[in-house]
């Protein structure tokens, strides 16, 4: 038996997004999930819900890493919740679980990911309006985001 293990792509950034960033990211979301890869994400509101909905709507995966004790929290298309306790912390644990990482706008929280995933070495695209930072790798499109990061992966 070979092993078949699908790529996890991280989506990160804003919980509060503005209308376009919410469609870019469902779209980062889709073009995933119809790629074949898990979706990872903090697995709340916002551009976490967003790509959530999108991969999920096309069959997908989606792994969310809360910051709370349980799966309360988790927004309704998580499909595989995992309760951290660990608040933002989290951050790290997704940075490492993802083999690149999607940036769809963003503050804090999205940085700090943003960082952790620069320092493992691992290849991070940001979309406009994310953390535009050395070592990431700007997008202009959800489709050249998602192509890119695949792109990437040495499967």
């Amino acid at each position: 038996m070979t092993n078949k293990r699908k790529p996890i792509i991280g989506v990160i950034g804003a919980s509060q997004p503005s209308f376009k960033g919410l469609r870019v990211a469902e779209t980062v979301g889709r073009e995933i999930a119809l790629r074949g890869a898990i979706l990872v994400c903090g697995g709340l509101g916002g551009v976490m819900a967003a790509a959530a909905k999108g991969a999920v709507e096309a069959g997908g995966e989606v792994v969310g890493l809360l910051p709370g004790p349980d799966n309360l929290s988790a927004n309704p298309y998580i499909t595989i919740a995992v309760p951290t306790n660990m608040g933002h912390a989290r951050n790290v644990i997704i940075a490492h679980t993802a083999e690149a990482l999607i940036a769809v706008e963003g503050e804090h929280g999205t940085l700090s990911e943003v960082a952790i995933a620069c320092k493992l070495g691992k290849p991070v695209f940001v979309l406009p309006g994310g953390p535009q930072i050395s070592g990431v790798v700007p997008v202009l499109s959800a489709e050249s985001a998602v192509a890119l990061a695949f792109e990437s992966l040495k499967l």
